[in-house]
């Protein structure tokens, strides 16, 4: 990918490629429009804006409104993306994404800008780290965390295509572009990487860390198997299922807090039809103000700290 991002070498900021592939199929397709709340920049729609400009609409700080204007749209024909930071649009816009989206089965799709601790330095008010565990429970709302900028890409395509309410979570945390075994499909996990003796499943910035604790596991004896569970709604039961019997353990890692989110959904599965061993990665409540590395660090949400938990289930395993 050539897309240009202000990181390191190899590293890439999942908003270009979301910004770009939004305008590419804009082109293609005039029922699309965008819906913004004072976002342009952060949500990088700058030159959709330049290109379309009677198809973005910017209704101000409100992101209530907002949400009941996608849908709206979403009614009249159109094929609105509703894009702004996540930790405002899922919070402040609930009851909306609920009643005019979930409930409605509107055809808006929620595009969650810069979303987990990617405001890092802002504090506990700008981190979206509850924001799966609201949104997983509504029945008819998918849930994708995409975990590099193709997956990113693929998502908002799946999203154009389809007729259901979407809610996509996009990541600004430099990620490396991953090596995908399978082409991007609402509801399908990917495997990675093939082990047997412990499953890592993580989704969004989470993966390419996951990988890099497999590497580090591999050295030392231990094979895991590293899962992409970019759909948290509706979520791959089966892949989960077959990782349990096949691992007989389980880590989950996620940007987000350890309760109602991937590992809470992993462990539910579990829990009904195949008890197993298992740790959930993420962060524990709210979180401080400071860089999105360091709150990283600061969890274990690191390629050490996934393989660190990944050993003790394993040891437990064996004992």
């Amino acid at each position: 990918m050539s897309a240009a991002a202000p990181f390191a070498p190899g590293l890439f900021d999942c908003r270009d490629a979301y910004a770009r592939t939004l305008e590419a199929l804009a082109a293609e397709d005039p029922r699309i429009v965008a819906v913004v709340n004072d976002s342009v920049g952060s949500s990088k729609l700058g030159k959709f804006r330049d290109r379309f400009p009677e198809r973005l609409i910017n209704v101000g700080i409100a992101e209530q409104n907002m949400v009941g204007v996608g849908a709206g749209l979403a009614n009249g024909g159109k094929i609105p993306f509703v894009s702004g930071a996540a930790c405002f649009l899922t919070a402040r816009a609930l009851e909306q994404i609920k009643a005019d989206v979930a409930y409605s089965a509107a055809n808006v799709k929620l595009c969650g800008i810069s979303s987990g601790v990617a405001y890092g330095e802002l504090g506990a008010t700008h981190h979206s780290i509850e924001d799966l565990a609201w949104l997983r429970p509504m029945r008819g709302l998918t849930v994708i965390v995409p975990s590099d900028p193709w997956e990113t890409a693929e998502a908002v395509k799946a999203a154009a295509a389809s007729d259901q309410p979407i809610f996509i979570r996009i990541s600004r945390m430099p990620v490396p572009e991953l090596e995908h075994r399978a082409p991007f499909a609402i509801g399908k996990a990917e495997i990675l990487r093939d082990g047997a003796d412990v499953a890592i499943i993580a989704a969004g910035t989470l993966v390419h860390r996951a990988l890099a604790a497999a590497e580090a596991l591999a050295a030392g004896g231990i094979e895991a198997r590293v899962i992409n569970m970019a759909t948290i709604a509706p979520l791959d039961e089966a892949a989960i299922l077959a990782a349990a019997a096949d691992c007989g353990a389980i880590v989950t890692a996620e940007e987000h807090v350890v309760r109602g989110g991937l590992g809470g959904a992993v462990a539910e599965v579990l829990a009904t039809q195949r008890p197993t061993p298992m740790r959930i990665l993420g962060f524990d409540g709210f979180q401080p103000t400071g860089s999105a590395e360091w709150l990283m660090e600061r969890a274990g949400l690191t390629a050490a700290g996934v393989a660190a938990a990944a050993r003790d289930l394993v040891s437990r395993k064996r004992d």
